[in-house]
């Protein structure tokens, strides 16, 4: 697979989703997109991150914009996050790390001295023709996805 690279198309890819079947890249085709990648379902900073976004929802959708998350995690793992967030978009499971390698989010980590491979949490705004226009590397989660928000309502 390609690199990714801002201002060229973002290459197909389809994953299991939340929705309950396959999701695919040319689903979102003439809406713009954010794709976040977190690190794990039901740990403080991803839980945070994906209220937000959750909070948001009607103004990215407003905007145009569908949203995804996407981490390692199986599908049974994501469906207990979905539904105890109450989320109005899906999540998709990527435990082959596919996905992740294509976005260059599986990144070598350290937590406490300890080196560890993981999902860097990242963001990937896509615009309705599928071109990747934005995106944001080594988040933090506070303010993020007004930011993202932002961006999405400025394409």
């Amino acid at each position: 697979m390609s690199k990714l690279v801002v201002g060229k198309a973002v290459p197909a890819f389809t994953l299991p989703s939340t929705a309950g079947k396959d999701w695919k890249l040319a689903d979102a085709k003439g809406k713009h997109l954010v794709v976040y990648f977190y690190p794990r379902d039901n740990t403080a900073g991803c839980t945070t991150e994906t209220a937000a976004f959750r909070d948001l929802y009607a103004q990215f959708k407003k905007a145009g914009a569908a949203i995804v998350g996407i981490s390692a995690d199986s599908l049974a793992s994501h469906e207990k996050f979905h539904a105890k967030l109450n989320l109005p978009f899906a999540l998709l499971s990527d435990e082959d790390k596919a996905v992740c390698g294509l976005f260059e989010v599986y990144k070598e980590k350290t937590l406490y001295g300890r080196k560890y491979m993981g999902v860097e949490r990242s963001t990937f705004l896509v615009d309705a023709r599928q071109t990747l226009r934005r995106e944001w590397r080594k988040v933090k989660v506070a303010g993020h996805a007004a930011e993202v928000l932002a961006a999405a309502q400025a394409l």
